[in-house]
């Protein structure tokens, strides 16, 4: 059976697209995944051993300060509660971030207030005379000092991208916060935030409930190329390199391991996230996700641990590595992907680009409202 649209990825872009499509326009779409589930990387899943609902490929918390995201999203589902806090681990201390009032005293064993931290943190920076930072080390250093920078950055970086902060764009790090309180909310600006109540994949399956959308899993859409014709147009959203068929050389991504475990306490680590901040840690963090839901009661006995590693995957595309030599090469492709007439690339492979849900949200209903809707 021909359709109106198809769009290759089941994700918050895809599935984005493919709800308006069906309930503002009336046409039938095919979303088609190669995975066997939907919901991209905030698919969600209850542990079969001790019933807690975790997110397959690591911790999503969803956060915007953005009216139009949020009111879309509510109406696919109602969220807790939840407001996010990191920690970090530096030399088996636990510290806040982002780096606020509690994390400068603590780190430096002062008891300074607002002012007086400010004005320190300002001599720090002020003591490495860096105007033009040329590279995310540099960068960081300007933003915060030295001392900062190498106890809670740059093992960090180090694990995360795989690199030296020497050799990665300034850009990547071009908003690093600090707090002159005691504020420990990570997402302060962003009015609306939460965990959905009966988690993300519910809310998948409630974007493409319209009978004008028909879902195939484990579906490869490069091995049915020829067969997937539909009648307007396709709208495309995994890696952009993988369909021009890497004609520019192949993009670099990252993508994370994450190890499970369960252990016979009730409480492991005591928040939903712990960052390991030391280059001698293998993980980068780990997440214990009974403490997303507090709402409800799951079992004391057990809890359920993922410790999280990084690595290069460009069949498992999480991460965009934003060097110099990427985006030449992205630039390209986009070059390409403009000159498609009845194809739409986007969602945050598509656009070699990080996108929050909310942002991924929003880029999905302004396609729809300024490339589906018009024509």
């Amino acid at each position: 059976m021909q359709h109106d649209y198809l769009i290759i990825g089941a994700g918050f872009f895809g599935s984005g697209v493919a709800e308006r499509i069906a309930n503002e326009l009336g046409a039938s779409v095919l979303v088609i995944d190669r995975r066997s589930h939907i919901g991209g990387n905030c698919y969600s899943a209850i542990d079969p051993e001790t019933y807690i609902e975790y997110h397959e490929y690591g911790t999503h918390i969803f956060h915007t300060a953005s009216k139009k995201a949020w009111d879309y999203i509510n109406k696919f589902t109602e969220f807790n509660n939840y407001h996010h806090q990191v920690l970090t681990m530096h030399h088996n201390k636990v510290y806040q971030m982002p780096i606020n009032l509690e994390t400068i005293n603590t780190f430096y064993n002062m008891s300074l207030r607002p002012l007086g931290a400010k004005l320190f943190i300002e001599d720090e920076i002020a003591r490495e005379n860096i105007t033009e930072p040329r590279n995310l080390e540099e960068k960081a250093i300007s933003l915060i000092g030295k001392p900062l920078y190498e106890a809670f950055i740059k093992g960090y970086t180090i694990k995360q991208w795989g690199k030296n902060p020497k050799d990665l764009p300034a850009k990547l790090i071009s908003r690093l916060p600090v707090r002159y309180n005691y504020r420990e909310d990570y997402f302060v600006t962003d009015r609306w935030q939460g965990i959905p109540l009966e988690g993300y994949t519910r809310v998948f399956e409630q974007l493409l409930a319209s009978p004008n959308i028909r879902t195939e899993l484990n579906c490869d859409y490069f091995s049915h190329r020829d067969q997937l014709k539909p009648r307007k147009k396709t709208i495309y959203t995994g890696p952009i390199d993988r369909f021009f068929d890497y004609v520019y050389d192949r993009l670099e991504w990252r993508t994370i391991n994450l190890e499970r475990e369960v252990l016979d306490m009730e409480d492991y680590q005591g928040t939903s996230v712990m960052n390991y901040a030391d280059i001698s840690s293998p993980y980068t963090r780990s997440h214990e996700p009974r403490h997303l839901h507090p709402e409800r009661r799951y079992q004391t006995e057990r809890t359920l641990v993922f410790h999280e590693s990084s690595r290069v995957d460009s069949e498992r595309p999480f991460y965009p590595i934003n060097t110099e030599r990427n985006n030449t090469i992205y630039q390209k492709y986009r070059k390409l992907m403009e000159q498609e007439k009845q194809v739409i690339i986007g969602g945050r492979l598509g656009n070699y680009d990080y996108y929050d849900m909310d942002k991924t949200i929003l880029a999905a209903l302004k396609c729809f409202e300024e490339q589906i809707a018009p024509g």
